[in-house]
């Protein structure tokens, strides 16, 4: 057991040298570990000391012991004052450990002094060396960043083939990551700001025909295909506009506007699920929205220390729905930066832009998923703007827009709408 905690915390929450060079005292702020029957779950802790004296919070729970000489003995207790927990432990520098009960289970916990941001935020050129096609904790981070940092670095197309054209990853949308952010813990929300998606190549493919579910069984049955139609493209970078590699005599001047997007932007999902890139959850995902692309923010609840960020699956252009089943298909590079708001639980993602704040709703039918982003975006209005019910419904009514985001992938993504210039007469 001791070698388990031992592991993940050296792996989950190691801090950089410079961190560790912080007071040795236990005032401050700590990343928690505690471990029931191997199972980890993660508070931060803000503990005040006066004299022998400890007090504390953490969420919605409030800390009180004592700290003589290195020895720390505390209890937990909830708002109405019940207690849940009582725990002693160790502290050794910017460590701690220890065993405890929480509610009648025994426990073992594990600490550790919480990094201080960065006073500079870096920039990080990150070169991919190989690609995942599992949203999952379970794979190791390829890089360790500080809240308000910056990452450059770049993604395979869906297929797995890079700028040049080779092939470096099996196909079904590989990523790049996942990225570590220090700091973000469970319960929190991670930011991540795409400051740019840009095309790298001059090339793309896409699905030749609608998705069957997408459409009426007649019709998908007796749709007439021509065997020998090639959807392959050509992107002209310059001219801003996508058109068929090799068209058809009715669609040679068929011209799309380029705007490059992400399919598939993640932070790992909870426990110890692992999805496929072909799918979609609370977590984010494979989205598919078309409006993820440079100068979007995305917002994520966090399910594991450090989020473990995955980004990918560049698309030069996608209609609504992406109904061919692979819009134009191709690689990206991609920046972005992120920062952590603590102790802020979303239920889904969360996306704006200039124009509108976005509420994604990610459910197994398009209804539910209606109503979640809906809900979500209810949600939303009354803790950011601070609403009522009544006041909410107000905008819902009469300012909410809907964009469907993706119908093809195992979930459904609807995404509920609000015009920035709507909520400028409301103000925080």
């Amino acid at each position: 057991m001791k070698t388990l905690v031992t592991l993940v915390l050296a792996v989950i929450t190691a801090l950089p040298a410079a961190a560790r060079a912080q007071s040795t005292g236990l005032a401050g702020t700590w990343e928690l570990a505690l471990f029931r029957f191997n199972e980890p779950t993660y508070n931060r802790v803000k503990f005040e000391v006066s004299g022998e004296s400890v007090t504390g919070k953490s969420r919605n729970l409030e800390i009180a012991g004592t700290l003589r000489g290195q020895i720390l003995e505390f209890e937990a207790k909830n708002p109405n004052g019940r207690v849940m927990g009582k725990f002693k432990g160790t502290l050794s520098g910017n460590e701690m450990f220890g065993e405890g009960d929480a509610s009648g289970t025994p426990v073992r916990w594990t600490a550790r002094r919480a990094a201080a941001r960065p006073s500079s935020p870096r920039t990080h050129t990150f070169e991919p060396k190989e690609f995942h096609r599992y949203f999952s904790s379970a794979i190791p981070p390829v890089l360790r960043i500080a809240p308000g940092d910056t990452v450059r670095t770049w993604g395979v197309d869906a297929g797995g083939t890079d700028s040049r054209g080779t092939r470096r990853s099996l196909g079904g949308n590989p990523q790049t990551g996942p990225f570590f952010v220090e700091g973000a813990l469970p319960g929190d929300t991670l930011v991540v700001r795409l400051t740019r998606v840009r095309l790298n190549r001059d090339s793309a493919g896409s699905g030749d025909s609608v998705v069957p579910t997408t459409v009426g069984p007649g019709y998908f049955r007796n749709a007439k295909r021509a065997e020998d139609f090639d959807s392959n493209w050509k992107l002209d970078r310059e001219r801003g506009v996508a058109m068929l590699a090799k068209p058809t005599e009715r669609l040679k001047n068929l011209r799309i506007p380029l705007a490059p997007m992400l399919g598939c932007v993640a932070v790992a999902p909870p426990g110890r699920e692992s999805f496929r890139t072909g799918n979609l959850g609370s977590w984010g995902g494979n989205m598919d929205y078309n409006q993820i692309r440079e100068g979007t923010t995305l917002y994520f609840p966090v399910y594991h220390p450090g989020a473990l960020l995955f980004v990918g699956d560049g698309h030069a252009a996608q209609g609504d729905g992406e109904l061919t089943g692979d819009a134009l298909e191709t690689s990206m590079d991609i920046e972005f930066s992120v920062d952590v708001i603590e102790d802020q639980d979303l239920g889904s993602p969360r996306a704006e832009n200039d124009e509108y704040v976005m509420a994604i709703g990610i459910a197994g039918s398009m209804p539910d998923a209606f109503k979640r982003a809906t809900t979500e975006m209810a949600l939303w209005l009354e803790r950011e703007y601070k609403l009522s019910a009544n006041e909410s419904a107000m905008l819902l009514g009469f300012a909410l827009r809907y964009d469907v985001a993706e119908l093809i992938d195992p979930q459904v993504n609807m995404v509920a709408k609000i015009p920035k210039s709507i909520l400028r007469q409301i103000g925080k």
